[in-house]
């Protein structure tokens, strides 16, 4: 099970931890650490800034506490345990 944090329970200054997916190599996934900072935009809000760009963060996102986490929820999601 994966140890992800309720992204209604961040908050700006926080430190957190993404699989990342390129966006222009979709095979290639990472993890990154990322920044929870005051939305740009709307001062009730916070977005996840993350390459020097801010994100929305939607309900789904999965979001960790530390890179251990992202580490185990990375295996879990990309490796397949089925092909032999």
């Amino acid at each position: 099970m994966m140890n992800t944090i309720d992204p209604r329970e961040i908050k700006a200054g926080d430190e957190v931890f993404v699989i990342y997916n390129n966006p222009h190599t979709p095979t290639v996934s990472n993890i990154r650490a990322a920044e929870i900072v005051q939305h740009p935009k709307d001062p009730n809000a916070v977005a996840l800034f993350l390459n020097e760009t801010f994100h929305v963060i939607e309900d789904d996102d999965a979001l960790f506490s530390s890179e251990q986490d992202a580490e185990q929820a990375f295996e879990q999601l990309y490796t397949d345990t089925t092909l032999e």
